[in-house]
């Protein structure tokens, strides 16, 4: 087993970090708010800093781009020979790549690794990795993976990791938005949702949206709509995502308009006060609720 630093035990951090202590190893934790590495279960440190000395291991689940690039101006410095990085958060793929880049010149290996599946996926360790690295990196990251999910697939290079992730949600946002209009436009034009479902879920209509994360309560009683959009995945990190991967397509030079379509409605959603609903939420400003 491992001495492992974990930086960031929000909502997901905090459920990975306790599947890591499960499964034997020693966790050093830092979070800004200290009662998160408590229920984490924890050894609490007083700086991610104090975190990482004398880890074999660093886990980092940070907001945002910034955050990543400032935690690991720290790390870095303190981190020990042969320490492997790994930053499961969602950030930008330039910060990734940045991030990588200093860590090789410190002769770390260093992964980006952010998930899919959310704080279920998170809590029942059966979240999908999509890991940008070296194959060296990978390769010694995937058994500490392997303790907090189910699906670990290596996307290439640096900051390939993220360009998986942001992509795939892109998809997710556009495809939550086509299945909210037709289930709306149902219920217009009197057709059952449970028919409708039926019918769409076995046929060319069919996606993950729909058969899992269904919008309306009833047809997936799994699925937000059941427990009045409590979230699974916010609306807020939607539009996060979804700013990213826009953001990346200018960058690259792509055109994407049905994100930026999916982008503008997710943000008329947050600006609304309902960016903490879950994103399948985005059904009731569609109709008008």
């Amino acid at each position: 087993m491992a001495t492992i630093a974990f930086i960031g035990l929000g909502n997901m951090g905090g459920p990975m970090a306790r599947n890591l202590v499960k499964a034997g190893h020693t966790v050093r934790g830092f979070d800004m708010v200290a009662k998160n590495v408590e229920a984490a279960g924890a050894l609490a440190c007083k700086s991610a800093a104090e975190a990482v000395k004398g880890a074999e291991i660093v886990v980092t689940m940070l907001p945002a781009g910034p955050h990543v690039r400032s935690v690991y101006d720290e790390v870095l410095p303190v981190a020990a020979k042969g320490t492997l990085l790994i930053d499961c958060s969602t950030i930008d793929v330039d910060s990734a790549r940045a991030v990588a880049k200093k860590a090789e010149g410190y002769s770390l290996d260093m992964v980006d690794a952010p998930v899919s599946g959310g704080t279920v996926g998170a809590e029942a360790a059966t979240l999908t990795f999509m890991v940008g690295g070296s194959a060296r990196a990978f390769e010694r990251a995937q058994p500490v993976l392997a303790q907090m999910g189910k699906t670990i697939v290596h996307a290439g290079g640096p900051g390939n990791g993220q360009a998986a992730k942001i992509c795939n949600n892109m998809i997710l946002g556009i495809s939550m938005v086509a299945v909210a209009e037709g289930f709306s436009l149902a219920e217009k034009l009197g057709l059952d949702a449970q028919k409708l479902f039926d019918i769409s879920s076995k046929s060319s209509g069919q996606c993950w949206s729909m058969t899992t994360y269904c919008p309306v309560p009833g047809p997936v009683p799994t699925s937000p709509a059941n427990r009045d959009y409590k979230p699974g995945f916010t609306a807020d990190m939607m539009l996060k995502d979804l700013k990213l991967a826009v953001s990346a397509a200018q960058g690259a030079g792509q055109a994407t308009p049905m994100g930026a379509a999916a982008q503008s409605l997710f943000a008329l959603m947050v600006s609304s006060g309902r960016g903490g609903l879950d994103f399948s939420g985005i059904i009731k400003m569609l109709q008008g609720r």
